[in-house]
């Protein structure tokens, strides 16, 4: 199933997208990627320089479309999604490239970090999977328990 939220394959790779390209590929609009930057859920990067042309790349693609799931999907509030994507290097770990100044001890915390952080969000995802679960087998004995009423009549 496609959760429209998908990653353009150029999309990661490519840098320097204006406003626009970056909400047809994320499916938000201007005006809520505007708002996501001043809250915070989007940081303000070197190319994102108030009153002057933005440019984002493919982190700020990635980064967009996970809050644009998390909050569809599981339905959470701002503060919610400002916890769960505030450690939003998390999903940029896997590609990123080390650096040589980087130490194998800081690349072990930046690790470690990003794992914390998508531990959070899987025990966020878990438990709403939960609830949805417990609910779900509530309606389904609820649509019995009326279905049943055919049979008995009035």
């Amino acid at each position: 199933m496609n959760s429209g939220y998908s990653i353009d394959p150029a999309g990661p790779a490519r840098q320097n997208l204006r406003i626009g390209e970056l909400a047809a590929r994320t499916g938000l609009t201007p005006r809520t990627i505007r708002y996501y930057e001043d809250i915070g859920l989007l940081p303000a990067g070197p190319g994102r320089a108030k009153g002057k042309h933005r440019h984002y790349d493919g982190d700020d693609v990635e980064r967009l479309a996970l809050i644009a799931r998390l909050r569809d999907l599981l339905g959470l509030s701002l503060e919610q999604l400002h916890y769960l994507v505030a450690g939003g290097g998390a999903w940029t770990v896997q590609q990123r490239p080390w650096l040589e100044s980087e130490s194998a001890i800081e690349r072990m915390g930046v690790i470690d970090d990003a794992l914390a952080h998508v531990d959070r969000q899987l025990a966020l995802v878990r438990s709403r999977a939960e609830a949805l679960t417990q609910l779900e087998q509530e309606l389904v004995a609820h649509r019995l328990a009326i279905e049943s009423k055919r049979l008995t009549g009035p």
